[in-house]
């Protein structure tokens, strides 16, 4: 039993200062897969040593996707290790061998929570939604099907499920992107914009969305240079400017 805080400074190194020294780092299995239970941040911090065991060691998890659909929840837009967390996302929902519904019911759930994000997380789960359409065709029916529900009272998307095979996302539809089209922030409304439109082959880029700031976003706003704008100067005749105003009979301006 390890403090959390420990648990977190350990986990936090051992991807790169640990594993790659160990002579046998199948040895930290027990250990890891045991963080990864534990849920919160102490999860997010272990998913990087279980991509190193799974991808050079073999390791075998059979409910590693059902565990990582469950760390979907409203904070991973907000902790600090948001950045690492969706790097390691896209990676392992890089493979075109996933079957439809679990990538349908990842796009669904990132979707609803997005719906409460900051606009700084907006701009970068956007274009990886828009990539995973690209990866796997067959989720495209979320954004193409007709008359599909409007709002969450009529989605049949079950949010609380914590199988994705059981959530049936792909009965639903992305109604929450077409909600952001609507955001108070025009380049969140933009990027959402996008999957009214035929998605191109390429994906997008969001290495350099990853750590996106909610200062870098504001520094970006202040120092946008707007449009110049011509302006009709008349001399002004009075107090208040106007030719024949009672003010102006009794007032000047030296």
């Amino acid at each position: 039993q390890l403090p959390t805080g420990l648990y977190k400074k350990v986990l936090v190194i051992l991807h790169d200062s640990i594993l790659p020294y160990m002579n046998e780092p199948t040895l930290m299995i027990d250990f890891l897969t045991v963080a990864y239970g534990i849920g919160g941040a102490i999860s997010l911090l272990a998913l990087n040593g279980l991509f190193i065991l799974i991808h050079q060691h073999n390791l075998e998890y059979p409910d590693f996707y059902k565990k990582l659909y469950s760390l979907l929840d409203p904070s991973i837009y907000h902790v600090k290790y948001r950045t690492r967390f969706f790097y390691l996302v896209d990676l392992f929902l890089s493979s075109s061998h996933l079957p439809a519904y679990l990538v349908a019911a990842f796009i669904k759930r990132l979707s609803r929570l997005a719906l409460t994000a900051p606009p700084e997380a907006l701009l970068m789960v956007i274009p990886f939604i828009c990539n995973l359409f690209r990866r796997h065709p067959a989720c495209k029916v979320l954004v193409h099907r007709p008359n599909g529900p409007e709002d969450m009272s009529e989605d049949p998307y079950i949010m609380e499920e914590e199988l994705p095979s059981e959530s049936r996302a792909l009965e639903s539809s992305l109604w929450e992107i077409r909600a952001l089209q609507n955001h108070y922030h025009p380049d969140v409304a933009k990027a959402a914009a996008v999957l009214n439109q035929s998605l191109s082959e390429m994906e997008d880029d969001i290495s350099g969305l990853l750590e996106l700031s909610a200062y870098e976003l504001f520094d970006k706003e202040v120092k946008k240079k707007g449009p110049d704008v011509p302006l009709e100067f008349e001399q002004i005749r009075g107090l208040f400017g106007k030719k024949n105003n009672i003010f102006a009979e009794h007032f000047a301006l030296d």
